[in-house]
């Protein structure tokens, strides 16, 4: 592979005015550690653990009922606790944020305007509506769920539900009846918070009889909270049933918080649920709170008055991500609806119509982005725009070069990668650091990130095994439910005793700089020569005739066998010629033994609700298992598309 090309290069003076640099200088005003250079701080942050989380817990001033009685209960995983005998808020430290200086939340969807909301209004709401969970009953370690959109009724509800110490979790209205029982039924939740539909590309989706599916499939539900979002004069067959604009908003009550253990619950997030019930995941007060502050203050450089705009839904875990840069007192910029709707520039546009500082997508996009022949640099006043974030999955070389040529050839492009595991990212951002194609520009701080060979070895400049092998505050206290962690540790621990193994393979290069390949449990092993599914991706849609590609390495019986699949523009057929080109292009690009053994057209590719190529569970199919044994429906965003794999007899080879 040739050398990556320089992109961008922190100037001075935003180095300077960075937050990394801030917090280095802090460092060494208080004598705590003395490095040079972002290598030296990493370093001293994962030789260090203990001094490194608590210099962030002073560095922000974490407000507690009392002081740490230790950092950190043991370095063998899992089951440590950090911060043991502290009681903290994660409420309380956004609302330490207030000013009347610029708003805390903008929101715009496909129909309406964009809208301010103040800070003094949010901290009415969020008042309002924690007096109304109180007034029903909801207290400490209760849960509260929603069905929700990307909405400021969804902030505003977690807002509320964590400052009371309950416990939050959330999906979005596009989840079918199944997903959401599969999710919320492990939890037992007090009360739900729904919608009656919501909009997506120009149209309405009615979930009225969804949803009275739903309660009766929740027998621990007392209130549930219903918000007109289609039609308002919108019904649910529950008895205790409240409507969100009949709830007071008058009431004259500070709004106060309930701090709660660090280790404590904030919220069950929820694995793909692509096999089996999904894995709720739940992690800690304390850990996502000083997880996020660093992360986003440092990795991020996210400011106060800065607007941080993220593409997601409540479904995904950027959304519980996403309203830390309150945190951090910027403002929220929410937007629900479909990306590519009514044109795929409209969210590009939205950067200038919003204003955003930080915009924060997924790779997909960009590179849809990019197939479509968007110009956003000539088509749009980008000024106010500092940084790009990308995540979901790897970031190709081509989108990488697309984004400075035609978006913003200063911007910083940060590629991120972590996970609903930890609610944050192992590795991403640095404003203290160049950008290269391809390349995530370094492993998080306080993040013992390694690359393992074979033999357990930690390797640089090659592809291994991701693993982590120091605890982090924001890894899930537990999967609820998973009384002797048997599952955690099966996630997790199963391969590396006491080491995180995360699933990905990765190249630590020599710049110190991260690659990923892929998930390591569909990568490509042919002849002794390992390359991630990436890279295919990366060599195939280069062709303009490609749409979306699905690559399957099938090994059984000491035999492999590697088909491609792949979804061709419009009214363009798969010839021989072509089969030729796309074998050949990646024969250049790689090595032989990674050329298919068959490529088959197909007209659509398997994703995740998520947004992720679903290789390991078409890989099941093709291998024999049955489809609805693999594959929960209701977990994908095209279930339609698993027809074909389910069908395909991999004997007509």
């Amino acid at each position: 592979m040739p050398e990556p090309t320089l992109l961008w290069q922190p100037s001075d003076a935003f180095k300077s005015a960075s937050t990394m640099t801030s917090y280095i200088e802090w460092l060494k005003k208080n004598d705590v550690a003395k490095v040079a250079n972002y290598e030296e701080l990493w370093q001293w942050s994962v030789d260090n653990i203990e001094d490194f989380w608590q210099s962030v817990w002073n560095y922000f001033n974490i407000i507690s009922t009392s002081k740490p009685q230790q950092v950190l209960s043991s370095h063998k995983m899992p089951q440590v606790e950090w911060f043991k005998g502290t009681q903290v808020n994660y409420a309380e430290h956004i609302f330490s944020n207030k000013t009347t200086e610029h708003p805390a939340i903008l929101f715009k969807n496909e129909t309406e305007k964009l809208v301010e909301i103040s800070w003094a209004e949010l901290e009415q709401k969020v008042s309002s509506f924690k007096h109304f969970l109180a007034s029903k009953g909801v207290g400490q370690g209760d849960r509260v769920v929603a069905y929700l959109p990307n909405i400021p009724e969804a902030t505003i509800a977690f807002l509320a539900t964590n400052a009371l110490g309950a416990i939050w979790s959330s999906t979005s209205p596009d989840f079918g009846i199944s997903s959401v029982v599969d999710r919320f039924a492990q939890i037992e939740p007090k009360v739900l918070i729904t919608v009656d539909g919501y909009k997506y590309g120009g149209k309405a989706f009615n979930r009225i009889a969804e949803i009275n599916q739903i309660i009766q499939q929740l027998p621990s539900l007392k209130e549930v909270v219903l918000i007109s979002y289609l039609n308002a004069n919108s019904q649910i067959d529950f008895k205790n049933t409240t409507h969100w604009n009949k709830i007071d908003t008058n009431v004259e009550l500070k709004l106060s918080f309930t701090r709660v253990e660090f280790n404590e619950p904030i919220w069950v997030l929820y694995s793909s649920g692509t096999t089996g019930k999904p894995k709720a995941i739940t992690h800690s007060v304390g850990g996502v709170l000083l997880e996020h502050l660093k992360y986003l203050s440092f990795h991020n450089n996210v400011k106060h008055g800065e607007r941080f705009f993220w593409y997601t839904t409540t479904g995904w875990m950027m959304w519980n991500y996403m309203q830390a840069s309150l945190l951090c007192g910027a403002t929220i910029v929410l937007y629900d609806g479909s990306p590519a709707y009514p044109l795929m520039s409209t969210m590009w546009q939205f950067i200038e119509e919003a204003k955003i500082t930080h915009f924060g997508t997924s790779a997909g996009f960009i590179s849809a982005s990019m197939q479509a022949k968007v110009t956003p640099a000539q088509s749009f006043n980008l000024s106010t725009l500092i940084s790009i974030g990308s995540t979901g999955s790897p970031l190709s070389p081509e989108s990488f070069d697309w984004i400075y040529k035609e978006v913003k050839p200063d911007v910083w492009l940060a590629s991120i990668s972590g996970g609903t595991d930890v609610c944050s990212a192992f590795v991403g951002g640095n404003p203290l650091l160049p950008v290269y194609t391809g390349e995530i520009q370094c492993r998080a701080l306080g993040c013992k990130l390694e690359a393992y060979d074979d033999d357990g070895n930690a390797v640089l400049g090659e592809m291994g095994e991701m693993v982590i092998t120091e605890p982090m505050p924001s890894m899930p206290i537990y999967f609820w439910g998973d009384v002797h962690f048997k599952k955690y540790t099966e996630s997790y621990f199963e391969m590396y005793p006491s080491i995180w193994r995360h699933g990905d393979w990765t190249e630590i290069t020599k710049r110190r700089s991260v690659i990923i390949y892929g998930r390591s449990d569909s990568t490509l092993n042919r002849g002794g020569i390992r390359i991630g599914t990436s890279e295919i991706y990366r060599a195939v849609e280069s062709l303009n005739y490609v749409k979306d590609s699905l690559v399957i390495y099938l090994d059984k019986d000491e035999q492999d066998y590697m088909p491609l699949f792949v979804v061709l523009e419009e009214s363009i057929e798969l010839t021989d010629y072509l089969v030729k080109e796309i074998k050949n292009t990646i024969r250049k690009a790689y090595t032989p033994r990674h050329v298919p053994d068959k490529i088959i057209q197909i007209k659509e590719v398997p994703y995740t609700i998520s947004g992720k190529k679903m290789e390991t569970p078409i890989k099941k199919i093709l291998l024999g298992q049955p489809a609805d044994k693999v594959i929960s429906k209701d977990a994908m965003r095209n279930p339609e598309a698993i027809e074909f794999f389910a069908s395909y007899n991999l004997l007509s080879r």
